[in-house]
């Protein structure tokens, strides 16, 4: 079993783990700005460009404030505790129709037990190598938004509770298990409404996350732990890829590329693992690691060497960060 002071100083660690509240507010606002920038673009030059930037732009964006609750489930988004948790939730996990709250514990679960039988996400990784038909299929799916929309419609059923209980029962339980991102899309129509651009919303909202969010969650969640060489090693149980500016503003935002050092050192905000990835390469680690020089190296790597059909059937609908 290895341990941190296998890899790093304590001088490092602490370094390395030191959280910001200025860091983490900058990096929200950072996700916003660039959704208000998409929709302000379409909405003043709309034309099928600016339609296609627009959704994979915000898609992308969508993406990053769910990594960004990701940091917050870890308590590394903010130094301020209450801070971290309430931003997390409004401004990063309610926008998706995600929660803070429920994630934490399943999500710990997954770093406590990577690539082990009792790893929640082992289904997403277990779908691969695929074949090329397959993974396909996978892409037209999510671009189609047939992925969010079986996604959501199992969210709503659990949220719903029992089918043949009253409809107002069923309300009262949809409203307690989902009244955060209720609320926070409620309020993010009423505010685009206010200023005239209520269709915004569906078109420039609900449409990124339908469609190019799923697709990039896919391929962040195959980059991360498919096809990996080795589940027992940490070096070697998650893969960091590395990212071009083009696929960190479209694909892989706030470094969420350096997965093998997050699972190493769970303990350093997003924004300093890069840092971390430095001094593993320059301590000798380089050779041990699994690294993929790029995105479209991970999915040849996922659909190499499958037969039709693959296991992808296998394949969990839910959405994990």
């Amino acid at each position: 079993m290895s341990r941190i002071g296998d890899f790093l100083t304590l001088e490092q660690m602490r370094r390395l783990g030191a959280r910001s509240n200025l860091m983490g507010a900058l990096l929200v606002l950072h996700a916003w700005a660039l959704i208000g920038c998409g929709m302000a673009l379409f909405a003043w030059w709309p034309n099928p460009f600016t339609f296609l930037l627009g959704v994979m732009v915000i898609g992308g964006r969508q993406l990053g404030i769910a990594i960004l609750m990701h940091d917050a489930a870890h308590g590394l988004l903010f130094a301020d505790r209450r801070l971290n948790d309430w931003v997390g939730s409004w401004l990063c996990a309610f926008p998706v129709f995600t929660s803070l709250t429920l994630y934490r514990p399943y999500h710990l679960q997954h770093h406590r037990f990577t690539q082990q039988p009792q790893d929640p996400d082992l289904g997403l990784s277990a779908a691969f190598p695929t074949s090329r038909t397959s993974l396909r299929r996978k892409i037209v799916r999510d671009l189609t938004g047939q992925t969010a929309f079986l996604r959501r419609g199992e969210q709503l059923r659990r949220a719903l509770g029992p089918a043949d209980a009253p409809i107002a029962t069923q309300l009262g339980n949809l409203w307690r298990r989902e009244k955060g991102p209720l609320v926070a899309n409620a309020v993010l129509l009423v505010g685009l409404s206010a200023i005239g651009y209520w269709w915004l919303y569906p078109v420039m909202w609900l449409l990124p996350l339908a469609t190019w969010y799923q697709l990039v969650s896919r391929i962040r969640n195959i980059a991360e732990h498919a096809v990996v060489p080795d589940n027992d090693d940490p070096l070697r149980n998650t893969r960091t890829t590395h990212a071009n500016p083009l696929m960190r503003l479209l694909v892989a935002p706030y470094w969420v590329n350096y997965h093998l050092e997050h699972h190493l050192f769970m303990f350093v905000p997003c924004w300093r693992l890069p840092q971390a990835h430095r001094a593993l390469i320059e301590a000798g680690r380089g050779p041990s690691m699994e690294l993929k020089p790029g995105y479209l190296a991970v999915l040849k790597a996922a659909t190499t060497g499958a037969s039709p059909g693959g296991r992808g059937s296998g394949e969990r609908m839910a959405q994990h960060i």
